[in-house]
């Protein structure tokens, strides 16, 4: 298995993390009960960085399709692998410092790692175009 491809598992579980970081922030932060019944209402009702956390998780879930769907129409167009590699490690860790980013409210900085992540996914479909 390729080095990209096992980036799509890193990616697909990014925001299994930045989940849980929400959850445990928001239960050290509020006091706040994960309600498992009601997931998503106990997420929206968090506040701060836990909050952002949660915001991340989201972009997270946002960013995957493309990434995948790059990652695997480049290796089917029999793209050169070492490009398709350094993009797909590119992105994730873009992805991880646009968390980071995120918790602690840099959003000047998210937005331009946000910008290089994407870029990795339009890259990779350029890559397949060649």
């Amino acid at each position: 298995m390729t080095t990209a491809y096992w980036c799509i598992l890193v990616a697909a579980v990014l925001p299994i993390l930045w989940t849980g970081a929400a959850k445990a922030g928001g239960a050290k932060a509020g006091g706040l009960r994960y309600n498992n019944a009601k997931p998503r209402e106990s997420l929206g009702a968090l506040s701060g960085w836990p909050a952002r956390a949660n915001f991340a998780q989201q972009n997270s879930y946002e960013a995957f399709p493309p990434f995948a769907a790059g990652v695997i129409i480049a290796q089917l167009c029999n793209a050169p692998q070492a490009t398709i590699d350094i993009l797909a490690l590119t992105f994730i860790g873009a992805r991880v410092v646009y968390g980071f980013c995120y918790i602690a409210d840099q959003a000047g900085l998210r937005s331009l790692v946000w910008l290089v992540g994407f870029g990795c996914v339009v890259g990779l479909f350029v890559t397949a175009a060649g």
